[in-house]
């Protein structure tokens, strides 16, 4: 599965943030440069830094709201694209390991591998942007994060010459987070994905004792989100197969003005513009009943005895937990921000008076531009939805989008 990716040399254009990300505003910076293979992605990236100058890095713009003034700097526009299969004897029988360079619009890569009958993307459908920007935040979406999925990442960091290979393990991959996102200063060229084929020979064999076409046999996946297995009828954890899966994503995420649509202004935004908060489970209990709580998994509770190894080693002397009471004051839950904004009264469709920036009308965690907003009115709008959840449910949000030269 090989797609190609176009020769050409890095350019000047001057386009203002307002046409390059999809919330629509935002000023002009002082330049804007393109670059269409790695190389010239790393090569750009390496002077910019050696002039010690401002620049911002855009892929599809779905995660960036900059301000009406601008970026006062450089912009560059990642557009270097390609799919390519990668040989990897250390792979299990049935995994097929993918190259996909970081310019690579994201939906078009999940459809690739979708009508490849490779599994793994399928519930990431329809998330707005570019490869490359997957592992930066740990995209997620019903039921399925990048971290399920992700084998490394070809990356320049700031002060190197050349690009390493770093591992899924070493970006400490998280909730809408990773060690690039609190502060590991680079530039991700490309990103290796281990996926799932189909089982040819069983499936055929199947296929052969059902009187089927082999070559008809479809991928399946499990369905990991009660939303989505209630929109295909299923059961959770059934197996469905893969496109089944995506074109299901794709009708629950337009439901919701999370395709992007040039004429639906409720599509005009950043995606989720706030986290799901993650609480503690005794500061959850404070919450309504009928708060939306998903548990996390308790981390390790560690050792309580050092050994005289790990002494020598350095490791600090370790202390038992003093009772079964702490160890559950420590577990956490994750909340539902849509339902925090929903509940501290402001509803679907609110905007503040005289600006053209709004709630979406289809999910409340979506801040719109419903025509001619500006950067100042989202701005505005957002810290006028953290004021008022934190007043009500002591929750502060936090913006999932990267701000430049605005404040919530």
């Amino acid at each position: 599965m090989t797609s190609p990716t176009p020769a050409s040399e890095s350019h000047d254009t001057n386009a203002p943030l307002a046409d390059l990300t999809t919330m629509r505003v935002g000023g002009s910076a002082e330049r804007t440069l393109t670059a269409h293979t790695s190389e010239e992605l790393a090569s750009l990236a390496a002077a910019l830094w050696g002039d010690d100058q401002p620049w911002l890095l855009i892929g599809g713009g779905s995660n960036t709201v900059v301000s009406d003034e601008g970026f006062p700097g450089t912009i560059v526009l990642a557009r270097n694209t390609g799919i390519d299969a990668i040989d990897d004897a250390e792979l299990s029988a049935g995994e097929v390991r993918v190259r996909v360079q970081a310019g690579h619009n994201w939906d078009e890569l999940v459809a690739a591998t979708v009508d490849r009958g490779l599994a793994g993307l399928e519930a990431l459908s329809g998330i707005p942007g570019l490869a490359g920007a997957a592992p930066v935040q740990n995209i997620g979406a019903y039921g399925c994060e990048l971290s399920d999925v992700l084998h490394s990442i070809e990356f320049l960091e700031r002060g190197d010459r050349t690009p390493r290979r770093l591992s899924a393990a070493e970006l400490e991959l998280g909730y809408r987070d990773s060690a690039i996102k609190q502060g590991m200063e680079g530039v991700v060229l490309s990103i290796d994905l281990v996926l799932t084929d189909r089982e040819p020979a069983r499936g055929a064999h199947r296929a052969a004792a059902q009187g089927t076409d082999p070559d008809q046999v479809e991928a399946v996946a499990p369905v990991r989100y009660s939303q989505l297995a209630g929109a295909l009828g299923v059961e959770l954890g059934a197996p469905v197969p893969i496109r089944e899966i995506r074109a299901a994503v794709l009708r629950l995420r337009a439901s919701k003005g999370m395709v992007l649509d040039a004429v639906d202004h409720d599509t005009w935004s950043a995606g989720s513009f706030f986290t799901n908060p993650i609480v503690s489970a005794s500061f959850a209990s404070g919450l309504p009943e009928n708060a939306p709580r998903f548990p996390l998994q308790a981390p390790e509770p560690a050792p309580g005895i050092t050994s005289l190894e790990e002494l020598a080693a350095g490791v600090p002397l370790r202390r038992p937990q003093a009772s079964a009471a702490a160890s559950r004051a420590e577990r956490q839950v994750k909340l539902s921000a849509a339902w925090l904004i929903e509940h501290a009264g402001v509803p679907r469709g609110f905007r503040l008076p005289g600006s053209g920036a709004a709630i979406s009308s289809k999910h409340t965690l979506a801040l719109t531009n419903q025509g001619g907003a500006t950067a100042a009115q989202v701005a505005e709008l957002a810290r006028f939805v953290v004021q008022r959840v934190q007043q009500e449910f002591g929750v502060v949000l936090v913006p999932e989008p990267r701000l430049y030269g605005l404040e919530v």
